[in-house]
């Protein structure tokens, strides 16, 4: 094990430890886009005016992230009931299914809620 993973020995591994970091250099992105974003247009309040112009835009990002995200748990899906075949990992997938659909439809009525 190199010296620089050491330092991350609360994480499960590498994997894991290459996931956070994409996770926080795409949070990173996020607040700088957001930053930038609002100095651009003036202030805060033009910034949400341009967000609120834009929103349809974003539907359609979303949507196709969400399709995106289907499509690769579909070939995840596949390939683990491949190598799992049995009742058990099957349950577990339409548990973790049920959550992630139920996530997403919470997230969408609280975003189309905000937007009144």
């Amino acid at each position: 094990m190199s010296a620089g993973w050491r330092h991350l020995r609360w994480l499960p591994g590498r994997r894991a430890a290459l996931a956070l970091a994409w996770t926080l250099l795409l949070l990173a992105a996020a607040v700088v886009a957001n930053l930038v974003g609002i100095r651009l247009a003036g202030g805060i309040e033009g910034w949400q005016q341009w967000m609120d112009a834009h929103a349809a835009h974003f539907l359609a990002w979303r949507l196709l992230l969400y399709a995106g995200t289907a499509w690769g748990w579909l070939w995840m899906r596949r390939r683990l009931l491949a190598r799992e075949p049995g009742a058990g990992p099957r349950q577990r997938l339409v548990r973790a299914e049920l959550g992630a659909v139920l996530a997403i439809v919470a997230l969408e009525i609280s975003r189309f809620a905000q937007a009144g």
